[in-house]
């Protein structure tokens, strides 16, 4: 086992990246029974809703899995926190806002705290605040992403040089060469979210996992950088009908009306994408097939373990 296995009681160093309004229980059980750690991400939704995901997933797995909280996000945070207390539940992860409140109630209720990170400054500050792990998300990674548009190669090792806890890679991970190359810079793991969409599992639309397939290098465009709301999203009409309104000068307000988690919903699970949008990551120009959970898992591991060895050979 290494940091992170141990501490979240999971076989691969895998971790489900949270996917807000979308989430479900179907594919957070089917990670966790894979070895890695199912998420489920609140997003803004209520109480009910969550507790309703919390409950179904449960009686998939009996397996840990974690439920991200996006603090700045979320409409009652705190009756989200409470949700997981009532249900036990082995980790929470914290993004999108100030953890340090927080972390000492999660840790008094004996549950591990994963912190999500865009720098080094906001690396330490979580450390400093108590959390017992850190994922640091890069600029490639899909949906809401951060203003410093740093990338997941130059932001890993630097956090590192500052921080002392496991630290998990997440922007820009699908296989495992990806796996193994986060490894190398001294991650304990990584963190996924778009590779994930396109799995058997993943109750969403085909036309989304087929755009995915679909997707080549450029296949994602950067929407909302003239309001400070930056999204990263597949290229679909609706992505490009937010670029123009951009470009004719949108408000905040009318932006933040246009990708509400209602219009994702209509992209992401009924696969309307002249009507709603699609999150997507910069690895889905890597995604060229469909795999179950645990067949994209095992495979990871392997190819990992490859690619591992097949560098050391290279050192010679």
């Amino acid at each position: 086992m290494n940091g992170i296995t141990s501490i979240l009681g999971i076989h691969y160093p895998i971790i489900q990246g949270g996917m807000g309004n979308i989430s479900n229980a179907i594919l957070t059980a089917a990670v966790s029974e894979a070895g890695g750690l199912g998420t489920i991400g609140a997003g803004t939704m209520t109480a009910d809703e969550v507790e309703k995901i919390i409950i179904e997933t449960k009686k998939l797995t009996e397996k840990p899995f974690s439920l991200n909280v996006a603090l700045s996000v979320s409409p009652n945070p705190m009756a989200i926190l409470k949700l997981a207390v009532k249900h036990r539940l082995a980790v929470v992860t914290l993004s999108a806002g100030n953890p340090a409140p927080f972390i000492g109630k999660l840790h008094d209720e004996g549950i591990v705290v994963i912190t999500v990170v865009a720098s080094v400054k906001q690396a330490e500050k979580a450390e400093k605040a108590g959390a017992d792990i850190l994922v640091a998300e890069g600029f490639e990674a899909a949906g809401i992403n951060s203003a410093l548009e740093t990338t997941t190669l130059a932001l890993i090792p630097q956090i590192l040089n500052r921080v002392n806890i496991p630290l998990v890679a997440a922007g820009g991970i699908g296989d495992g060469k990806g796996l193994a190359a986060m490894l190398c810079l001294g991650a304990s793991g990584v963190q996924m979210g778009t590779r994930f969409i396109a799995t058997k599992e993943a109750p969403f639309h085909d036309s989304y996992k087929q755009k995915l397939l679909d997707a080549n290098d450029h296949g994602t465009v950067i929407v909302g950088r003239s309001v400070g709301k930056i999204r990263r999203l597949l290229d679909t009409s609706y992505a490009h009908c937010l670029l123009q309104r951009e470009a004719e000068g949108i408000t905040p307000e009318v932006f933040a009306d246009l990708t509400t988690e209602e219009i994702h919903k209509k992209g992401a699970l009924e696969g309307k994408e002249d009507e709603g949008f699609m999150n997507g990551g910069q690895v889905s120009g890597l995604i060229t097939d469909i795999p179950s959970v645990a067949e994209l898992l095992d495979r990871m591991m392997e190819e990992a373990r490859a690619a591992l060895s097949a560098a050391g050979n290279k050192i010679g």
